[in-house]
């Protein structure tokens, strides 16, 4: 049976092809009549379930200077790694960094709202019984406020005091292991290729790039390291994506 291919489907356009043993391994068995199981999903919070509101070029000017960070940026085309950068530092050093980084995202929890389509997904997945967890680097305190605020619960729910942290393999093979499921049976979603993407192939789970604008489109993202399986523009394009591509069971 041939892959239906959609905006939401595995992701191919006219100047770039994203493809891993994963998507060949889907493409095998679905041509066997025989759809890969998922069991969970796994989300990125800030960005992916959340709307974007934090400035995080600004934060990494902040952080870095405006000389480093142009640097910095120059030598990581698919987004600076601002944690990682800054473990190096001094501690005093850190300790000004991470006031700068506390201080945006306290921003951003002021300004905090649900991504479009969230909800609906989440609905859908309860009501097949698909496991959902979450995976991100802002603190514990962002993570308990977005699920008291649209009182939706993701379990586990990794926050950056879960060390190490994305785009390390390690918190995804966690939930894996909590869940008691194989990581290729398992979905990371996410808006960050260098994060979310990475985290979940090295784990060796199917991934979803969220890309709302379609900055991924561009030229300078053509040979990064880690390429998704699947690409949408928005979260409301999910449910269809799974219902065609994949038997969903618990």
């Amino acid at each position: 049976m041939q892959l239906l291919l959609s905006k939401a489907s595995l992701f191919f356009n006219s100047r770039t092809i994203f493809s891993s043993s994963t998507t060949m391994a889907a493409s095998t068995s679905i041509s066997l009549s025989s759809k890969p199981r998922l069991k969970g999903i796994v989300f990125d919070m800030d960005g992916t379930l959340t709307v974007p509101v934090i400035d995080f070029q600004a934060m990494y000017r902040a952080v870095l200077g405006h000389d480093e960070y142009l640097a910095v940026k120059s030598k990581s085309p698919s987004g600076i790694d601002i944690l990682h950068h800054i473990e190096s530092w001094s501690p005093d050093k850190q300790r000004r960094a991470y006031e700068v980084i506390a201080d945006y995202e306290k921003q951003g929890l002021d300004r905090l709202q649900i991504m479009p389509g969230a909800a609906e997904l989440c609905s859908f997945l309860d009501s097949r019984n698909i496991r959902r967890g979450l995976i991100t680097r802002n603190v514990k305190d962002a993570v308990d406020l977005f699920h008291e605020r649209f009182n939706v619960k993701f379990s586990p729910a990794l926050s950056r005091e879960y060390r190490p942290y994305k785009p390390d393999p390690a918190p995804l093979l966690h939930i894996c292991s909590t869940w008691e499921v194989q990581s290729n049976e398992v979905m990371m979603i996410g808006d960050s290729l260098k994060d979310d993407v990475a985290c979940g192939k090295q784990a060796g789970a199917f991934t979803c790039l969220l890309d709302e604008t379609g900055r991924y489109d561009a030229p300078e993202y053509a040979n990064v390291q880690h390429k998704p399986d699947y690409k949408v523009s928005s979260l409301v394009e999910v449910q269809s994506l799974l219902e065609r591509d994949f038997e969903l069971t618990s």
